[in-house]
């Protein structure tokens, strides 16, 4: 397995890997807009998400569609 690799990466040549200063705040400028939307998404959907792990009766699902249907 060893000889295969370098075998690879004697017919590949060396990989041209550069990281300059602005490169590691870009990755963590992506890193924390991933959190943020992910957070958002969450707040948005939450209703959705709680209804698929929480069993509710159907009276209470009555309820909840009169409440937002008057909020609309």
């Amino acid at each position: 397995m060893i000889h295969g690799m370098h075998l690879l990466s004697s017919v590949l040549g060396k990989p041209a890997l550069y990281l300059d200063p602005g490169s590691g705040s870009f990755i963590l400028q992506v890193l924390l807009a991933a959190l943020l939307g992910g957070g958002f998404a969450i707040k948005a959907y939450w209703k959705n998400i709680k209804k698929i792990f929480v069993k509710s009766s159907p009276e209470e699902s009555d309820e909840e569609e009169e409440t937002d249907e008057d909020s609309k």
